[in-house]
């Protein structure tokens, strides 16, 4: 892999974990399922206008944006906005790794090896380090959530690694169509149209050009920006030293979150942190040794490989 990739790869880890803080400041406005519904709706129509169709079957588009996009961010964006801290929810979220191993165990049959299960044993126990650390309901909550959102991540990666598209961007930003309408209906439904309307009336405020910054940097340099140099990453080069850079995504997420927002981590977070990389870095280095899987296959392939 040569440097040039090497930098493009941790400037990417750096996009995902800095989007974290995006989206905090970005929940300080919207309420977190119509927000959710906005980021989707801003990629969706340039997407219908001008993007091909990615060759994939139906079920599998609307399966991908049901957990990647609804299930993922409506739990995520209701975790933080309950008090998650971006840092913290940059790691937490990391779970969908093992999850990902656990469903396509379950559902598509793939053996899960004694490596890979000693792996997820590991963040299973870092996320209880984290817990304990967070014990009380007011604190737990918002992990509880988080970890929801990544287990909806987990089943977005099967369903993306089962459409098998020819252009993993085009099928990310396909993928945008599907939660915007769900997301306003259910916002509208949860938060209320008078909470709607409010976030919408003032969005054009002094006061919310943060949140709105926020916004366009999730769906600019986040989404379209990360993902696509992410994938190009992966088309040239062997996914096994593409994929361990998503690990730099908490430090990335942590640090941000402590320079622009102070929010410092205790070291309850720190150590459960770490244990939480150590496991999943041992079942996805599990899952690529596997076996030798054709490249339009391989798991750390997919789009999927995102963050927020």
């Amino acid at each position: 892999m040569p440097p040039r990739d090497r930098l493009l790869a941790a400037l990417v880890a750096v996009l995902w974990g800095v989007n974290f803080v995006a989206i905090h400041l970005s929940l300080e406005h919207y309420p977190p399922f119509f927000l959710v519904g906005l980021r989707f709706l801003v990629l969706a129509i340039p997407t219908v206008l001008f993007v091909k169709w990615p060759g994939v079957k139906l079920r599998w588009l609307l399966g991908y944006g049901l957990g990647f996009g609804i299930l993922q961010f409506a739990f995520l964006y209701a975790g933080m906005q309950a008090g998650m801290p971006p840092g913290l929810a940059s790691l937490v979220l990391q779970a969908s790794a093992p999850f990902t191993v656990v469903i396509a165990a379950l559902w598509l049959r793939e053996r899960l090896t004694v490596i890979q299960g000693v792996g997820i044993a590991i963040a299973c126990g870092g996320l209880g380090v984290i817990a304990a650390e967070r014990a009380g309901v007011s604190a737990l909550l918002p992990v509880i959530l988080t970890l929801c959102g990544a287990l909806g991540w987990a089943f977005g990666n099967v369903c993306s690694r089962q459409a098998n598209p020819d252009s993993p961007l085009r099928l990310t930003l396909w993928m945008s169509v599907v939660p915007p309408i769900p997301m306003i209906a259910l916002s509208l439904l949860v938060e209320g149209p008078d909470v709607v309307w409010r976030s919408l009336s003032t969005a054009f405020t002094p006061e919310a050009l943060p949140a709105n910054l926020g916004l366009a940097y999730t769906v600019v340099l986040g989404t379209i920006v990360g993902s696509g140099i992410w994938t190009t990453l992966m088309k040239r080069n062997p996914s096994s030293r593409v994929a361990p850079f998503s690990m730099l995504v908490p430090v990335a997420g942590f640090t941000s979150a402590w320079i622009l927002l102070g929010d410092v981590p205790t070291w309850g977070d720190i150590i459960g942190g770490c244990i939480v990389i150590a496991g999943v870095a041992i079942a996805t280095v599990a899952w690529r040794r596997r076996a030798r899987l054709p490249r339009d296959l391989d798991p750390e392939e997919s789009p999927t490989a995102t963050a927020g």
